[in-house]
C-alpha cells in the first residue's frame, strides 16, 4: 500500500487526533461523519457524511472507529461484502456490550469484579443481597462518561434504577472500594506484534475522566500486575490498533473496569510525552506495519481535561495566558463551549510528577477563569 486510504467511522476529537499522525505517514485518512461540524470534519478534506458504512468501506484499504456506537449489522454487512475491519466485529463487540464484555473476562478467568446480571427488579434486588449494597447497575449498550451507570443505595431503589438505565437486562456490580483508578494502552498488529504503553494513573469525577499522570506513581507490583493483565485483555479481545483497558485498584488487586478498542482519552498524554503517540500506533497496527516505541520521553506526563465551564464561557478566550506556562501544549476538539462538555485537554511534561502535575492544573485554572495568567 504505496498510498492507503484509511476510513474512520466517527468524526470526533479521536479522529481529529489521528489527522496529524495520518499526515506524518503520508495515509489518506477518510471520515466518515454525523455533521460537517464534527471535531474532525472541520480539519479534514476527505468526509462522507451519514454515508452507507459498506459503501464507505469498499473504498478504504483499512477501516476503524473514532467510538463503538456502530450499528452491528452494518458492520456484519461492510465484513460480508469484503471490507477490512480493524478492529474486527466480534473485537469491538466487547467495547460495544458491557454484559458480554464481562461474562467472557470472567469466563477466561481475568480478575473482575463481583456481578450479575439483573433481567428485572427483583434480580436487582436480589444481586444486592448477594453482593452487598450499594450496587453499581450499568446499561449494557451505549454509556460513557458517566451516562449508563447507576448507583443502587438499597432494594427500593431497584425499579426506578432499572427505569433510568432504560430497562432490563443490566449489568449489576459490587461497589468497589477504590484504592485508585489505571489505564493502560497496548496497541496490536494483525501480524502478532504488541507493545504497551505504561500504566497511567486516571482520576474520575461524575464518571468523567478529569486528569492523567504517567507515570502511574504506583507501587511497582500493582503496575506490573496491570501491565499483565492488559495483556491477557488484549489476547482474548484480538483487538487490531489500539485497545484500551480500564482497571480498578482495590486493596492492591487490580480488576478490570472496561475495555476500549480505539485510542482513548487515558492515552492523550502520549502526543507530547512518548516516543510514538496512541494514534501514530493505532494507525500503525491497523496498516499492518512496525510499531513504534511506547517508552517515555520525559520523566513525568500530566494530562487535565478541559470541561465546559457552568458559566458558558469559551475557555479559547484565554490560550495566550495559558501559553505561557511552561512546558504545557494545549490540544482543542474544536467544539463549542457548554457546560460540562469535554472542550480539549492541556498536557505538562517535566521531570517531577508533582511539579509537572502542579503545572497542568495552573495551566487548566487559567483557561477555565479560575486563575489569572501572564501573556492575555
Amino acid at each position: 500500500m504505496t498510498h492507503p486510504r484509511v476510513g474512520v467511522v466517527g468524526a470526533g476529537q479521536l479522529a481529529r487526533m489521528m489527522l496529524p499522525e495520518a499526515i506524518a505517514l503520508d495515509v489518506g485518512l477518510a471520515l466518515l461523519a454525523a455533521d460537517p461540524a464534527d471535531a474532525a470534519a472541520q480539519r479534514s478534506p476527505d468526509v462522507t457524511v451519514g454515508g452507507d458504512l459498506a459503501t464507505f468501506a469498499a473504498a478504504c484499504d483499512a477501516l476503524t472507529f473514532d467510538h463503538e456506537l456502530v450499528d452491528p449489522t452494518a458492520l456484519a454487512e461492510a465484513a460480508g461484502a469484503g471490507a477490512v475491519l480493524r478492529p474486527s466485529p466480534r473485537a469491538l463487540r466487547f467495547a460495544q456490550d458491557k454484559i458480554h464484555q464481562r461474562t467472557q473476562f470472567a469466563a477466561h478467568g481475568l480478575p473482575v469484579p463481583e456481578h450479575a446480571i439483573a433481567e428485572h427488579a427483583d434480580g436487582v434486588r436480589a444481586a444486592g443481597e448477594a453482593l452487598g449494597w450499594p450496587l453499581v447497575l450499568k446499561a449494557p449498550l451505549g454509556g460513557y462518561d458517566g451516562r449508563g451507570v447507576v448507583t443502587v443505595g438499597g432494594p427500593d431503589e431497584a425499579a426506578a434504577a432499572l427505569e433510568a438505565l432504560g430497562g432490563p437486562p443490566v449489568l449489576a456490580e459490587r461497589a468497589v472500594a477504590l484504592d485508585a483508578e489505571l489505564a493502560v494502552l497496548v496497541a496490536r498488529r494483525p501480524s502478532g506484534e504488541t507493545v504497551r504503553y505504561p500504566p497511567t494513573l486516571t482520576v474520575q469525577a461524575d464518571g468523567i475522566c478529569t486528569e492523567l499522570l504517567a507515570p502511574a506513581g504506583l507501587h511497582e507490583a500493582v503496575l506490573e500486575a496491570a501491565g499483565e493483565v492488559a495483556d491477557r485483555v488484549a489476547a482474548l479481545v484480538d483487538a487490531v490498533g489500539v485497545l484500551a483497558i480500564e482497571l480498578f485498584v482495590e486493596g492492591g488487586e487490580v480488576l478490570v473496569n472496561e475495555v476500549a478498542t480505539r485510542p482513548h482519552n487515558s492515552g492523550h498524554w502520549t502526543i507530547d510525552g512518548a516516543v510514538t503517540s496512541q494514534f501514530a500506533n493505532h494507525l500503525r497496527g491497523v496498516l499492518d506495519w512496525p510499531l513504534g516505541s511506547t517508552a517515555m520521553t520525559v520523566g513525568a506526563a500530566a494530562t487535565v481535561n478541559i470541561l465546559g465551564p457552568g458559566d458558558g464561557h469559551d475557555p479559547r478566550a484565554a490560550r495566550a495566558a495559558t501559553l505561557a506556562v511552561p512546558g504545557v501544549a494545549i490540544h482543542w476538539y474544536g467544539k463549542g463551549a457548554r457546560p460540562g462538555r469535554k472542550l480539549g485537554h492541556v498536557t505538562a511534561v517535566g521531570e517531577e510528577a508533582d511539579e509537572t502535575r502542579a503545572r497542568a492544573q495552573r495551566a487548566a485554572s487559567i483557561l477555565l477563569g479560575e486563575e489569572a495568567g501572564d501573556g492575555r
